[in-house]
């Protein structure tokens, strides 16, 4: 399908630096912005539990420089980002109950590293244009749907906190220091080089891998919990089109998907693709502590000002999905 959404500025020739290049949506997004002709860093400190994984970039690796390096590590950083163009700030910890077990290290990763990043770039590099991937978890529990900006911001665990904290800072620094910092709130994001290795990374992973490994899947609650989704190359158009737009900056905007889908919804289209089974069980006690219920975003503030609209549904997405990882299974688990 052709593709309606075009970046607003031209990326040939732009300095990049990914911080997560090699991580689900950091990689597709470095791919993608090779082929628009970007001298594309990317930075990945390979932890395996944070999505980090090399077959992410294969076959692409003599098209960008590659730097594995820590985030949290604030002296490699006054290095790295000197002289570049566009920072895509897509590292994280993004385990919600990972978060509630491990606490500080989510505070390092996801709140204390992004101040940092802002301090480096203040004091070596104050022109250069940043883009945060922030997330829907900061509002919680909604009170309304669909969940549009003005909704309270009321987290239900660490790592919502967190990630709002960070989200802040960036607002902050434009407000304070006229840094070009902009936050774009993800759903529930989905498609090829997605971290499946393990549970921490959210159920529509875990879900993916249990599939098509051919092993029962697990589904919390009734099922019925609604959710919206979005293939990752319309979160990449995202971005695209979010650089280089000042009246974005110092802004949050969600992202999300006009279709919205149960959890067994989810799990009915996934079995158009793979011999799926599945359970209904009730809510594990650490995962109800945390539990939102229903979820989906009014992300026309953010359409309004880019024009950017979802092009993948959920049954084309999981298609793509679904073929990209049946021979790259020992790859990614």
């Amino acid at each position: 399908m052709a593709r309606r959404d075009q970046p607003m500025i031209e990326f040939s020739g732009k300095k990049v630096l990914i911080l997560g290049g090699m991580g689900f949506i950091g990689s597709n997004l470095a791919i993608r912005l090779a082929d628009l002709g970007a001298d594309v860093t990317v930075v990945d400190s390979m932890l395996a539990q944070y999505g980090g994984n090399l077959a992410n970039l294969d076959g692409h690796q003599d098209r960008l420089h590659i730097n594995f390096s820590d985030i949290r590590d604030s002296h490699t950083l006054s290095y790295l980002v000197r002289d570049v163009d566009i920072i895509y700030s897509m590292a994280g910890q993004t385990s919600h109950v990972e978060s509630m077990h491990d606490p500080f290290t989510d505070l390092e990763i996801n709140c204390s590293s992004q101040l940092s990043i802002l301090e480096c770039c203040r004091k070596f590099n104050p022109q250069v244009e940043i883009l945060y991937a922030s997330t829907r978890q900061i509002y919680g529990r909604p009170q309304y749907l669909p969940v549009d900006e003005s909704h309270p911001i009321v987290p239900v665990d660490v790592n919502g906190i967190n990630k709002y904290a960070a989200e802040m800072y960036y607002t902050l620094y434009h407000k304070v220091h006229g840094m070009r910092c902009t936050s774009l709130r993800l759903t529930n994001t989905y498609g090829p080089r997605q971290h499946l290795r393990d549970n921490k990374q959210g159920f529509v992973g875990i879900f993916l891998r249990l599939a098509l490994s051919g092993e029962q899947l697990r589904v919390f609650g009734d099922g019925q919990q609604l959710r919206d989704f979005n293939y990752v190359d319309d979160v990449v158009d995202a971005f695209l089109m979010a650089t280089g737009r000042e009246d974005l900056h110092g802004g949050a905007f969600n992202l999300g998907h006009g279709d919205k889908h149960s959890l067994l919804e989810f799990v009915q289209t996934l079995a158009e693709f793979t011999d799926v089974s599945y359970e209904i069980v009730p809510f594990p006690p650490e995962h109800k502590a945390i539990d939102i219920g229903d979820y989906y975003a009014d992300f026309s503030l953010f359409s309004d000002k880019t024009t950017w609209v979802p092009q993948v549904d959920l049954k084309s997405g999981l298609e793509r999905t679904v073929n990209y990882f049946k021979t790259r299974q020992n790859l990614y688990w």
